[in-house]
């Protein structure tokens, strides 16, 4: 249905280029397709009549004619390259959305190939020790942290304006956030829980990103506003106030 509106638009606007003024130094015109000076006559084919018409070239005040014209014809020919630039453009995100497959995750396109991020496996710590992040986290007072094992990611990238495909598993938050290496580890987030309220406050680093959604169904890119810096970082999906969280790391090299 776009492709058949796009195609009746650039139809409207050749059939409108075709057709123009004529214009007489009375200060009124005629609306014509085509003119031609003979000679001391303008022959014109007649938009109105819808046949060919001649009168004295000192009539027409062809100056106006032609310098309108050809105003008219470089601004159609603007509007006609604009909707032939979207429809390129269109076709281009729908072969990049092709690539890109509808299993939950973070991918990639490098030199058009596609790249599989793995999900890291999440440890929460806190005063009890460590426990691998499954869905939700029973509710502690104090402080937790949330961390990734090792001080760098495997997942080595070299780009520091990567843009990252992301299809969500339900459509809730996602961001690139940096993480923090510490002594073994890599800290996702710290957790602060509130004794009484029995609620919990997450804290992140979040990178300033910009996002663009591609389908319906939670295909989206995300890439940083500014290059990254090297250090370790993190794409992730997660869920508010409830301690769930997916992680995507990688690292900038």
């Amino acid at each position: 249905m776009r492709r058949f509106l796009l195609l009746f638009a650039v139809f409207v606007l050749t059939l409108s280029a075709a057709n123009f003024k004529l214009y007489l130094k009375d200060g009124t015109y005629q609306l014509v397709r085509e003119y031609k000076t003979e000679g001391d006559r303008v022959k014109f084919y007649s938009i109105e009549r819808s046949d060919w018409e001649e009168m004295p070239a000192a009539l027409v005040d062809l100056k106006r004619t032609d310098a309108e014209t050809t105003a008219r014809k470089a601004e159609l020919e603007k509007h006609s390259q604009e909707l032939a630039d979207e429809e390129d453009a269109r076709r281009e995100q729908h072969s990049e959305i092709m690539k890109i497959p509808r299993d939950p995750g973070v991918y990639t396109l490098e030199n058009d190939k596609l790249r599989v991020f793995p999900a890291g496996e999440s440890v929460l710590r806190n005063s009890k020790g460590r426990s691998v992040l499954k869905v939700f986290v029973p509710v502690v007072n104090g402080k937790q942290t949330l961390e990734l094992n090792g001080e760098h990611s495997q997942n080595i990238v070299t780009d520091p304006n990567q843009e990252f495909y992301l299809q969500l598993s339900e459509m809730e938050p996602f961001a690139i956030i940096k993480l923090m290496p510490s002594k073994g580890i890599r800290i996702v987030e710290e957790i602060s829980v509130i004794p009484v309220a029995k609620e919990s406050e997450e804290m992140r680093t979040v990178v300033p990103t910009f996002t663009k959604q591609l389908t319906d169904n939670g295909l989206y890119k995300i890439w940083p506003q500014d290059p990254l810096p090297k250090g370790e970082y993190a794409v992730v999906e997660y869920t508010d106030g409830k301690v769930n969280i997916q992680v995507w790391d990688f690292r900038i090299q």
